[in-house]
């Protein structure tokens, strides 16, 4: 590749990356949808790129020279020397939302990461990137009557999200141990509004509402030790640990009874001493060549002392009640690919992903946690030379177990572009 196509390269990267910041400023869009993003700082994102989703979210314990990855920034070190990788992300979402005899369905399509990745110097390298931290994205409407009062119709919307730039660093030292630190900058907005009318003119209608924009500064650290196993197979195991961090940002509340009676109040958050969760992560894979993987994953995070229970716009809505909490993941997952050198059939060639999780939200609602199961599948089909593919990639599940919880039953499907190539190499002149 010449010098002006990388340059053009980088051009594009550079314009997909502002981009990108300037839909995470959006404000009043879905980037989510899900009665439970009512609460806290909304829905949480599984982390990773599509190549870690189609192995239900697994990258701890990863090391791939064909994918970069996000799980841990000590995994940006296992890389071909000069090269340089790049990842741009799609996700849509499916779901179906029950409860008794009522059900509503959404379906959404965003923009989902997109990060860099080269090499610094020996056994070094660095990547940064953005991605979705949480969404905010739900409709609720119900109607019922009342013998005094009427008809009474009670409508909450909420909208927004936040969003995370992240730059990280690794090395790896005696060809076997990696070392990796992670800077993230969270940020975003939050609108939750309700509204309560009735069919009786004699009662004034009220509307409350909270804008809140939040931000965050946060690091994590990674670790990863390759034990070879033989001459083709080897044993990783990976750690990480994101610190709890507080949450800066302000908030806007209103409250509004008929034409006249309105109040405005606005507050800094950092008064409130509210915090983000801590978040250990552990994990264990074995891979065999460059044929076959499967790695188990563990994450345990802790919201319990974050506060956000306690302030308006982040607690609960109605009088349902909602309690920050510890929350718990497992996930499992493997990859295999029949034939990477096979010239006569294309489907050898590409590689196929399965695998299964099981989280408990780190959050209570009425003092039973929301629970999510699923299973995924994907598959990367090579692209031109070197390692560049397209990755394809679906999640099927179910989030709220309990017996009396709203029931989302969810179809998810991610696309991520990955790309390779050698940069900085000197070419040879006769």
């Amino acid at each position: 590749m010449s010098v002006r196509l990388k340059a053009s390269w980088l051009v594009v990267i550079l314009l997909l990356f502002v981009s990108l910041g300037a839909r995470a400023q959006t404000d009043g869009t879905f980037g989510g949808f899900s009665p439970y993003s009512v609460f806290g700082i909304g829905q949480l994102h599984q982390g990773g790129t599509a190549w870690n989703r189609g192995m239900g979210g697994v990258g701890v314990a990863a090391r791939s020279n064909r994918y970069v990855n996000i799980l841990n920034p000590a995994a940006v070190t296992a890389r071909d020397s000069l090269s340089f990788m790049s990842d741009f992300g799609l996700n849509g979402r499916i779901a179906v939302f029950s409860e008794g005899d009522k059900k509503a369905s959404n379906t959404l399509f965003n923009i989902d990461d997109f990060v860099i990745s080269f090499p610094m110097w020996n056994h070094t390298a660095f990547m940064a990137g953005i991605r979705p931290v949480s969404d905010v994205g739900y409709n609720i409407n119900t109607t019922f009557t009342d013998i005094y009062t009427g008809k009474q119709t009670f409508i909450s919307k909420g909208s927004g999200g936040m969003y995370q730039i992240f730059l990280g660093a690794g090395i790896t030292l005696w060809d076997r141990l990696s070392l990796g630190a992670q800077f993230n900058y969270n940020f975003g907005n939050i609108n939750k509004k309700a509204s309560l009318s009735y069919s009786d003119a004699s009662y004034r209608t009220s509307n409350t509402g909270d804008s809140l924009q939040v931000n965050n500064l946060g690091v994590k650290f990674g670790l990863q030790y390759a034990q070879p196993l033989s001459n083709s197979s080897s044993l990783t195991v990976g750690a990480t640990y994101q610190l709890s961090t507080k949450i800066n940002g302000y908030s806007i509340h209103y409250r509004e009874l008929g034409s006249y009676d309105r109040t405005r109040s606005a507050t800094t958050l950092d008064q409130h001493n509210l915090m983000m969760g801590d978040e250990l992560s552990v994990g264990v894979s074995y891979k065999l060549a460059d044929k076959f993987m499967a790695e188990v994953d563990y994450t345990r995070t802790d919201w319990s002392r974050s506060r956000l229970d306690q302030v308006a716009g982040f607690s609960n809505v109605g009088d349902v009640t909602f309690a920050p909490a510890v929350g718990q993941s497992i996930r499992a997952g493997v990859e295999y690919t029949p034939n990477r050198s096979d010239i006569r059939y294309y489907l050898r060639r590409c590689t196929y992903r399965g695998g299964a999780y099981f989280e408990q939200s780190h959050y209570t609602v009425g003092g039973q946690y929301v629970n999510s199961v699923g299973i995924t599948l994907g598959m990367t089909l090579p692209v031109f030379r070197w390692y560049n593919g397209l990755s394809l990639g679906i999640d099927v599940g179910r989030k709220g177990l309990a017996g009396n919880q709203v029931k989302e039953t969810f179809f998810g499907f991610n696309i991520g572009m990955n790309v390779f190539d050698i940069w900085f190499q000197k070419r040879p002149y006769e």
